[in-house]
């Protein structure tokens, strides 16, 4: 089969098309043909060699974490899906043509792959860090990058649990927004002050990594109520950096209900073809998104 892969750490130039052995499903693990495959800063900043207490690697190593595909294969003591059974979870070395999942739900209908591809870390990090931060309903969360895929389910997400949400972004996103109900203003010098003149607020989360921890922290007044899941320096400021996954079949099975009920979408940006993984994870640093980017395989 064909799988992304990298022989050492570097830039999106490292990233291979190689052949590589299928794998197969170990016990409580399931195997799909893979149809398409997230692309989180996750995947760039483990490619980087940043993260490497949190993600050992062993090189050459795989990429990716979310997938939706077929259930080709099913190992010992997994009897809630059946070969043939559509599936989006997070998993091992996605970017390939098969994959194993060790978390996974079956897909709402109506959605397609490379949507659902868009949805499992993405979710468990909104669901993660909100519960972190500790904003309740009624209170008001300030989300710095708030376009891309987390922000776009933070915003949803508060919105349903009564949380007024103060957004930043790119001028081209401001009505994206608006639209998943956020009061919106663009980042740039002066920002802070933009988000003072929409009001109070109660905690805030760092999703870009732009530099902005000094301000979260002045605007919230406490850096324990600032949460950051892109500035690996926050803790020097006494924010908390978030990076421990929670439970990712909570994450799935709440993904599930709210997209069924209408009140979660996350757009899919651009898709890219397994060949173009190096072009993905280059415009996932570049930032900017407005929703998810997916690999379709």
């Amino acid at each position: 089969m064909k799988r992304v892969s990298f022989a050492e750490f570097g830039g999106p130039e490292v990233l291979q098309l190689v052949d590589a052995e299928e794998p197969h499903a170990g016990p409580g693990q399931v195997r799909i043909a893979v149809r398409a495959a997230g692309v989180n800063p996750a995947d760039w900043r483990i490619r980087e060699g940043q993260v490497l207490a949190a993600h050992p690697v062993r090189l050459p190593c795989g990429v990716g974490l979310d997938a939706a595909g077929v259930v080709d294969e099913t190992g010992p003591g997994v009897d809630d899906v059946r070969v043939g059974d559509r599936v989006f979870g997070e998993g091992i070395d996605t970017y390939a043509e098969h994959a194993v999942l060790t978390a996974w739900t079956r897909m709402p209908g109506g959605l397609s792959f490379a949507e659902a591809a868009g949805y499992p870390s993405v979710v468990e990090t909104a669901l993660r860090i909100i519960g972190e931060v500790g904003v309740e309903p009624g209170q008001t969360l300030l989300v710095s990058g708030a376009s891309g895929g987390v922000g776009s389910a933070v915003l949803q997400i508060a919105r349903e649990r009564g949380i007024a949400v103060i957004g930043t972004a790119g001028p081209a996103n401001q009505d994206y927004l608006r639209d998943l109900g956020a009061a919106a203003t663009t980042y740039g010098d002066g920002w802070a002050e933009r988000v003072r003149a929409l009001g109070p607020v109660d905690a805030a989360l760092d999703l870009a990594g732009s530099g902005v921890i000094g301000e979260l922290v002045e605007l919230t007044g406490d850096p324990g109520r600032v949460v950051s899941i892109a500035d690996l320096a926050a803790p020097e400021s006494g924010v908390r950096f978030s990076g421990t996954a929670g439970s990712v079949p909570d994450a799935l099975a709440e993904a599930v209900d709210l997209i069924e009920r209408g009140r979660l979408h996350i757009p899919v940006e651009r898709s890219y073809a397994l060949a173009d993984a190096a072009a993905a994870h280059a415009d996932s640093h570049a930032g900017h998104t407005r929703g998810r980017r997916v690999i379709v395989v």
